[in-house]
């Protein structure tokens, strides 16, 4: 189960929960989070407050056990934590990438959930960085992109 808020009024929330689940189910883990889509000014300050960058960023993840997320408990669920998606630094995003909203929205979903299950990045190069590179191949190997989408 996964709560879903969007403060900016602009996201299908159903399209966003098949989304997850498609993830979920690829990666095959379980587990609840949050998901929060947020303004620039939202993301702004928990960026400041809880990374000490007083800039927006496109999403910020909190994992309840830094990196141990996913752990499995019998056959309950465990609280994996947060995820904060700023909507604008989205499309800034999409439009930099020259990719359409839909599929920076779906990039962002796997990178949040990679960062739930503990992996992270130094840099932003598509490249080297092995959790953009994975992330990129969970994007090609689920349909995410929109050149190899049906």
């Amino acid at each position: 189960m996964h709560y879903i808020e969007d403060e900016t009024n602009s996201i299908d929330i159903e399209m966003v929960d098949e989304l997850i689940g498609k993830i979920l189910s690829y990666l095959n883990e379980t587990g609840d989070f949050s998901l929060h889509f947020v303004s620039d000014e939202e993301i702004r300050n928990l960026n400041r407050d809880y990374r000490g960058i007083d800039d927006p960023t496109d999403i910020l993840t909190f994992a309840i056990n830094d990196g141990e997320a996913f752990p499995q408990f019998d056959e309950e669920e465990k609280e994996l934590g947060d995820v904060f998606i700023s909507i604008e630094s989205m499309n800034r995003n999409a439009a930099s990438l020259g990719v359409d909203e839909n599929e920076e929205l779906r990039r962002l979903l796997v990178h949040g959930i990679l960062h739930l299950r503990g992996m992270d990045h130094g840099t932003n190069d598509f490249s080297t960085e092995p959790m953009l590179i994975e992330q990129e191949r969970i994007m090609k190997e689920l349909g995410f992109l929109a050149s190899v989408q049906n």
